[in-house]
């Protein structure tokens, strides 16, 4: 057990300066005071020897504007070895500081009208590389010479860390001590002392009404900020009308990719079938930027990242009846076009894509065609002044809205594979079916089953035909049987 005398306990606040013996020795010399904190030090310092001196043996402290934290910040190991050789980002993260208290926040009015530095120096850019959470610091010191030797800086060791962010978060490094025991530092010396040393948290234990009162402020904070965003958001969310589905997308024309010529873009737009409707300020359509090609692999490929945004509505004709078809999906057509630097375009490939029936992220990838002429003339044509065979309804890539027939011929439409372009398409659904959770039968009818598990639809189909077949068969047997047999067997039931 150490003797009375190598025993200390004493009761340290935020930022209470406890000076050491080797500071005591330092500040009382008036040459070695430089700074006003100096100064300010010394002052202190003569105060307490006319008062009988300090009262601290080896527990002393180190605040936030001392020279030690400077120094502490900027010698920090990275590692645990001795011969620590710090690397580049080490050195240039050094110099940063944490802390940010002499930082003044701008005001609108003291806007400074040069907004970029274009030769920033090594003190504008040590003190602005960094912009974090403002941090004090404190350090818990202790002098752990040999006996009658106080004041040597090389027996001065950090007992505890003391960090409190401007969030209001405190960290204490290392922890309170608790159930844990004391804490040991082993001092490789001619003894090989061991000192052992506890932390204990002695702030006041908070009052009831004041903890009371903390928890009503707080509970007024939680609700005028709730009330903010619940008048940001709003409470009542717009409701589609009962047998209306509405189809949300949110999509973006990523890339385009395995094309002859340079500088794409790309011109889409949306067709809606028959009870799909739109608002009238919705745009349908649209057109890309032009995007010059990198070489990425074996191909060249344009990115756009493009984004669109699409609202339609589905209204179902009949809420009471299933259909006998399968409802149609709106369908995006696009094309790609060349423009080159004597403005000579060219049409690099056509494709369609049919939304996504299910709801959640989808990445397409569509192949493209184009229509090709006869001959050479026509090529040379493409290769010298631009221009190329183009389609005049761009839904002749799949079925022109045009045609009524039963059959559509293609033949002698010669066309040839061009490259394609990547889709990203975020799909939502909104419908008053998705909330519906009474039985099966009424679930079968509504619009969720139409539509919302269109993916899944034949399969449906094929339960549902089986069901009616199944019906039918039943209701045959029942009449090919006796009369007599049907009562008898509904009184015994």
């Amino acid at each position: 057990r150490a003797p009375e005398d190598e025993q200390e306990e004493v009761e340290v606040g935020w930022q209470e300066k406890l000076f050491s013996q080797f500071e005591v020795d330092l500040y009382l010399n008036e040459s070695a005071c430089q700074t006003p904190l100096d100064w300010q030090y010394h002052e202190e310092i003569q105060k307490l020897e006319k008062a009988g001196g300090r009262k601290n043996c080896r527990i002393f402290t180190y605040t936030d504007h001392d020279r030690f934290t400077n120094l502490e910040e900027l010698c920090q190991k990275v590692t645990d070895l001795d011969h620590e050789v710090p690397s580049y980002l080490v050195e240039r993260m050094a110099n940063v500081r944490r802390r940010r208290q002499d930082r003044r926040p701008v005001e609108a009015s003291s806007l400074k009208s040069k907004i970029i530095t274009w030769e920033p120096s090594e003190e504008f850019i040590k003190n602005n590389h960094v912009i974090n959470t403002p941090v004090q610091t404190m350090y818990i010191m202790g002098d752990l010479g040999p006996y009658g030797k106080l004041g040597h800086r090389e027996y001065e060791n950090v007992l505890c860390t003391i960090k409190v962010d401007g969030n209001g978060v405190i960290t204490v490094k290392p922890d309170f001590s608790g159930t844990k025991g004391a804490y040991r530092i082993e001092l490789d010396g001619e003894k090989r002392e061991v000192w052992e040393y506890t932390i204990e948290n002695a702030s006041a234990q908070v009052q009831p009404e004041e903890e009371e009162r903390e928890q009503r402020v707080f509970r007024d904070l939680y609700g005028r900020h709730r009330d903010y965003l619940s008048g940001l958001v709003g409470s009542d969310f717009e409701m589609p009308l009962p047998g209306t589905l509405r189809l949300f997308i949110n999509g973006e024309i990523v890339s385009a990719q395995g094309y002859e010529y340079d500088n794409l873009y790309v011109h889409f737009f949306l067709e809606l079938p028959n009870q799909w409707s739109s608002s009238p300020f919705q745009q349908l359509s649209g057109v890309t930027q032009t995007c010059a090609t990198k070489t990425v692999g074996w191909d060249k490929v344009a990115y756009f990242c493009y984004p669109f945004t699409v609202e339609m509505f589905y209204t179902q004709e009949d809420e009471g009846v299933f259909p006998n078809s399968l409802p149609q999906w709106p369908v995006l057509y696009f094309e790609v076009l060349s423009l080159d630097f004597w403005q000579r375009y060219r049409v690099e490939g056509y494709g369609s894509l049919v939304l996504p029936a299910c709801p959640g992220v989808h990445m397409l990838t569509i192949p493209t065609w184009r229509p090709v002429g006869l001959g050479t003339v026509a090529e040379m044509r493409r290769f010298f002044i631009g221009g190329s065979p183009e389609l005049e309804d761009l839904t002749y890539i799949r079925t022109p809205s045009t045609f009524k027939g039963k059959r559509l011929s293609r033949f002698g439409f010669r066309t040839e594979t061009t490259g394609s372009v990547t889709f990203r398409l975020y799909c939502l659904q909104q419908s008053k079916a998705f909330l519906e959770n009474s039985a099966l039968r009424q679930r079968m009818q509504s619009v969720l089953d139409r539509l919302g598990g269109f993916s899944q639809q034949s399969s449906v189909y094929n339960v549902l035909e089986a069901f009616q077949r199944a019906r039918r068969r039943m209701q045959e047997a029942r009449e090919s049987l006796p009369q007599d047999l049907i009562n008898t067997s509904a009184s015994t039931v």
